[in-house]
C-alpha cells in the first residue's frame, strides 16, 4: 500500500510543478491540453448556436415564390417593352448612317433607333455620350 501512496504523491506533485526541472516541463505540457479543450468547448458553443438558427422550410418556400413572382413580372415587362419597340418604324438610311458613323453592329444601331422612336439625332447623341 505504501507503493500506491508514493505513486499518488508523484502524480499530485507533477501538475503543481513543485518537483524538479523535469516536473516543470510536465506541468507546462499539462496546461496546453487545457487550452485546447477550452477552444474545443468554444467551438461546440458556436456550432450549437448555428444549429439552433436553421432556416425553416416555410420561410424558404415563401422567399422562393416571391423571387419567382418578381422574375416573371420583370420578364413580362421586358417582353411588352420589346413589343412596343418592334412597332416603331425606322428608316433604312438612318440605320445605315448610325452603323457607319458610330461603327456599331446593325442590331445595336436598330435598338438605339427604336428606343428613340426613330429619331436619328437623339440616337446619335445617346450613343456618343
Amino acid at each position: 500500500m505504501a507503493a500506491e501512496g508514493d505513486v499518488e504523491l508523484e502524480l499530485e506533485t507533477e501538475p503543481n510543478g513543485s518537483g524538479g526541472g523535469g516536473d516543470g516541463a510536465g506541468g507546462r505540457a499539462a496546461e496546453k491540453p487545457r487550452k485546447h479543450d477550452s477552444g474545443a468547448a468554444d467551438l461546440e458553443r458556436v456550432t450549437d448556436y448555428a444549429e439552433e438558427k436553421e432556416i425553416q422550410s416555410s420561410n424558404l418556400e415563401t422567399a422562393m415564390s416571391v423571387i419567382g413572382d418578381r422574375r416573371s413580372r420583370e420578364q413580362k415587362a421586358k417582353q411588352e417593352r420589346e413589343k412596343e419597340l418592334a412597332k416603331v418604324t425606322i428608316k433604312k438610311e438612318d440605320l445605315e448612317l448610325i452603323m457607319t458613323e458610330m461603327e456599331i453592329s446593325r442590331a445595336a444601331a436598330e435598338r438605339s433607333l427604336r428606343e428613340h422612336m426613330g429619331n436619328v439625332v437623339e440616337a446619335l447623341i445617346t450613343l456618343t455620350n
